[in-house]
């Protein structure tokens, strides 16, 4: 059975694991209303998706 000889130390360890980090989340302005939304989801303020009234909107 493999067993490991030594520790791996912190550096080894942390400079394996430097790709498993989370990606940034991407934010956009909203066209129609302007506030910041994801992308390829509806807009919370004004309900809108692809220039179309999806859902109803939050009101101010």
């Amino acid at each position: 059975m493999a067993v490991p000889k030594r520790r791996t130390s912190k550096r080894k360890k942390r400079a394996r694991n430097t790709h498993k980090i989370a990606p940034a989340i991407v934010i956009q302005t909203c066209p129609q209303c302007g506030t910041m939304k994801r992308p390829h989801r509806v807009c919370l303020e004004c309900g809108y998706y692809a220039g179309e009234q999806r859902v109803a909107g939050q009101e101010a």
